[in-house]
C-alpha cells in the first residue's frame, strides 16, 4: 500500500516517524509539500519518496493524507480531484474542516476519512479521533484506520466532539508536560538534580496512566488506594485542591475549547 502525505509540517513528519518505526517501508511513503528543502530533506533523512507535484501523489498512492493548514485544503482538494477514484481513501487531519466541506469538493462518492491525531503518534504511542464518510469497517476506510491504530490508539468521535478531543489529546500533552516540569521543581526545591527530578516524575505519570488504562475503575478510586488515612498524600491532595488544582484544568480545558470553536 502506497501512502500520500501532501503537506510535511510537524503532525505529518510525527504520523511519518512513527508508521517508519513500525516498519512501514519508507519508500511507500511519498511526500510533497510547498518547501521543497522541507519535504525533500525530511524525505531523505527517513528513505521516502519524495514526489513533484500534490496530483502526482494522489495518483501514485492507494491513502492520500491532506496534512495541509485548514486554508488551503480546498484548494488542495480541488487539485487533486481529477486524479482520485473510489478506491483511494483521501484522510484529512485539518482542524475545523468536516467531512461536508471536502465532500463538496470532492463529491459524496469518494471514501473520506477525518482524522485528528496528537503528537505522541511519533512513538506509536497516539490517541487518535477518526470519523468516515462511510463504514469504518469497509474497504478502503479500514486501511486508513488500521494505519493510525499502528501508531497507537483511536477512537470513533462525532464531529462535534472533535474540539473537545483536540483538547484533551491534542493541545493536553503540553499540559502534561508542563505537570512534570512543575513536579521536578519541586523535586529540585529539595535537593533532588532537574535531570533525576524529572525522570522520576515522567516514569510515575507514564506508570499511572497505564495503570488507569488497565483498571476497570475510575481515577479517583486509584487515588483512594494509594491515599492513606491521615497520611501524607492526602495532605498533599488537599494542598493541591485548596490552591485550586482542579479548576486550573477545567478551565484550561475550557479555554482550549473555546479557541478550538473560533
Amino acid at each position: 500500500m502506497k501512502l500520500g502525505f501532501i503537506g510535511v509540517g510537524n503532525m505529518a513528519k510525527a504520523i511519518i516517524s512513527g508508521l517508519v518505526k513500525k516498519d512501514v517501508v519508507g519508500k511507500d511513503i511519498l511526500v510533497h509539500s510547498a518547501h521543497p528543502q522541507n519535504y525533500e530533506t525530511f524525505a531523505k533523512q527517513h528513505g521516502l519518496t519524495a514526489v513533484s507535484d500534490n496530483t502526482a501523489v494522489a495518483q501514485q498512492a492507494d491513502v492520500i493524507i491532506l496534512a495541509v493548514k485548514p486554508t488551503v485544503i480546498k484548494r488542495v482538494a480541488e487539485e487533486i480531484q481529477p486524479v482520485l477514484t473510489e478506491e483511494k481513501l483521501v484522510v484529512s487531519i485539518a482542524s475545523g474542516v468536516s467531512l461536508a466541506d471536502l465532500q463538496a469538493v470532492l463529491g459524496t462518492a469518494q471514501p473520506i476519512l477525518r482524522v485528528m491525531p496528537n503528537v505522541n503518534v511519533e512513538i506509536a504511542q497516539g490517541m487518535t479521533a477518526v470519523k468516515a464518510t462511510g463504514d469504518l469497517n469497509a474497504a478502503p476506510y479500514q486501511a486508513g484506520g488500521e494505519l493510525f491504530a499502528r501508531i497507537g490508539k483511536t477512537m470513533e468521535v462525532a464531529e462535534n466532539d472533535f474540539p473537545i478531543f483536540a483538547a484533551l489529546a491534542g493541545s493536553a500533552p503540553a499540559y502534561a508536560y508542563l505537570f512534570i516540569d512543575a513536579l521536578s521543581r519541586a523535586g529540585v526545591k529539595y535537593g533532588l538534580t532537574k535531570a533525576n527530578a524529572t525522570k522520576i516524575a515522567a516514569q510515575m505519570v507514564q506508570g499511572s496512566a497505564q495503570m488507569v488504562l488497565n483498571s476497570d475503575e475510575v481515577p479517583y478510586a486509584l487515588i483512594d488506594k494509594v491515599s492513606s488515612p491521615g497520611g501524607t498524600t492526602v495532605a498533599g491532595l488537599l494542598a493541591m485542591e485548596e490552591a485550586g488544582f482542579s479548576p486550573a484544568v477545567v478551565k484550561g480545558i475550557d479555554a482550549t475549547v473555546a479557541k478550538e470553536n473560533g
